[in-house]
């Protein structure tokens, strides 16, 4: 369970409050920030990096991403002396899905998305998250019904960690306004339309008016979401 009064300090606080806070209280601890480089994350990589915080900053790479993102990955290291890790998915799990599946299995069923979802994200997620006692994430309420009600601070039990969701709270039009007074790099497929940004073949741009999500394997009327949040 996770007290009542630490969820209200962190929402009494702004971005890099709440990063400090965070860190403070949880000194001594393993913490870790998983980035996908998308606007949320460049914003809370920002805070991070500003105050100059013991957190560890770790990205999942499942080899299908889109070259616009691996330049703003070199662009945000160099802007911030980063020290990012990078988690690769396992090559065996990859060299099997594919010589049973073929490359683009995901389009077929939902399972075979979701299949593919746990070689090349979860797997590498449950080896970075692996000992951390906390997990901070770019998630915002906005995102997703699934995201609607998430807490700022909640108690993962299967992973045994505090999962931290410091711009749960955050509209896009905030995010926006902080982006842009920091002058934070962001990816330039989100002026083309790409508002979330996965994995190439699973990622389209969305328009006017579609739900933020739903450029997210696009073929799907299912719960756009691939399991590391659910």
């Amino acid at each position: 369970m996770v007290p009542e009064t630490l969820e209200i300090e962190l929402l009494s606080k702004n971005l890099s409050e709440r990063i400090q806070f965070i860190t403070s209280y949880f000194a001594g601890e393993k913490i870790v920030f998983s980035t996908s480089f998308g606007q949320e994350d460049q914003a809370i990589t920002h805070a991070i990096a500003s105050t100059n915080s013991a957190i560890e900053i770790f990205t999942l790479d499942t080899g299908r991403q889109f070259q616009e993102s691996y330049e703003l990955m070199d662009l945000t290291i160099k802007k911030y002396s980063l020290s990012l890790k990078t988690y690769f998915p396992s090559t065996p799990a990859v060299e099997k899905l594919v010589a049973e599946k073929g490359f683009n299995s995901f389009y077929t069923s939902v399972e075979n998305r979701k299949e593919c979802c746990f070689v090349r994200k979860m797997e590498p997620l449950n080896r970075a998250i692996s000992g951390a006692k906390v997990w901070i994430t770019g998630l915002r309420a906005e995102q997703s019904e699934n995201r609607a009600d998430m807490p700022i601070i909640e108690w993962d039990e299967n992973r045994q960690l505090f999962k931290i969701n410091p711009l749960i709270d955050w509209s896009f039009e905030t995010l926006e306004k902080y982006l842009v007074e920091h002058k934070i790099p962001q990816n330039p497929l989100h002026k083309k339309g790409f508002v979330s940004i996965g994995c190439a073949p699973c990622t389209r741009a969305i328009a006017e008016g579609e739900h933020p999500r739903a450029g997210r394997w696009w073929w799907e009327n299912s719960q756009k979401e691939c399991g590391l949040h659910a």
